[in-house]
């Protein structure tokens, strides 16, 4: 049986070295082999951006598993929702293996976030706490903007908002308001869930001056959340449109302590092991 940590994939190099740290620190957690393959994009960076080690896709690894006779398999999703790319694309590429390989088996365990636990969102209140406690004194008024990619899924939108409700909770006064919102968007009235986009929302009254903490409902230091990123080029642009706003950024939460343990738990899930 093999054991897939998977993630959408990027073709930044940062993403995918940050999906092997994560599959290390797991292996060494869980003491069974986790191997970092993303569904998409990997596959593509250069070697020398990469330690010298190709990325994998899910389609391609898996394709050459089951030719060399290997026909079980258990993927560990590295999503906070129930994004389409786990939803349908994941199962696509195992019924078009299952043509050929009838045998074949994937187990999928759950995704990050499940309404009964809250690992998640204490992770994402680590991540604000830090910089409440690092770049703001106490007697501040400081608002919370939870900032997730957009998705045409309302359900994934609907995770962010409950992140977003139960941060609330978790951090109580030590924030004045907490809003969920989205990096981007699909054109049409039917996307309307993922408002209010970020840029929209530092340019609200009451958002527009004084401290925001951007806490970033991101997983790794791609394109959208690493330091040139477009999260950063939103911050800059509201940043010059109000002068009078300061902002701060979290760190992603793939490198936070507590994801390797809520992953082992969706392992245990599966398998049933200790």
């Amino acid at each position: 049986m093999k054991i897939l940590l998977v993630d959408n994939g990027s073709l930044e190099p940062a993403a995918t070295l940050a999906l092997r740290q994560i599959a290390r620190s797991l292996s060494a957690q869980t003491g069974r082999e986790i191997l970092p393959v993303s569904l998409l994009h990997s596959n593509k960076v250069a070697l020398d951006q990469l330690e010298g080690i190709a990325g994998e896709t899910v389609e391609s690894f898996l394709s050459a598993q089951v030719a060399a006779g290997e026909t079980e398999f258990i993927v560990l999703p590295l999503f906070f929702g129930p994004s389409r790319a786990i939803s349908e694309y994941l199962p696509g590429l195992v019924e078009k293996l299952r043509g050929e390989f009838p045998s074949i088996t994937v187990r999928v365990a759950p995704t990050l976030f499940s309404s009964g636990d809250d690992t998640l969102v204490k992770m994402v209140a680590d991540r604000v706490r830090e910089k409440l406690k690092a770049d703001f004194s106490q007697d501040e008024t400081v608002r919370v903007a939870l900032v997730d990619h957009g998705s045409p899924v309302a359900a994934v939108t609907a995770v962010r908002n409950a992140l977003a409700e139960q941060l609330g909770l978790e951090l109580g006064t030590a924030v004045t308001e907490i809003a969920g919102c989205s990096m981007e968007r699909r054109m049409g009235p039917e996307y309307d869930f993922n408002e209010p986009l970020l840029e929209r929302l530092l340019a609200r009254d009451g958002w527009n001056s004084g401290p925001v903490i951007v806490a970033q409902l991101f997983l790794a230091p791609g394109r959208h959340a690493g330091p040139d990123g477009d999260i950063a080029g939103i911050c800059a642009q509201a940043l010059a449109a109000s002068p009078g706003l300061r902002i701060t950024r979290t760190e992603v939460l793939g490198t936070h302590p507590a994801m390797v343990t809520l992953l082992a738990r969706r392992l245990k899930h599966l398998t049933g092991a200790d």
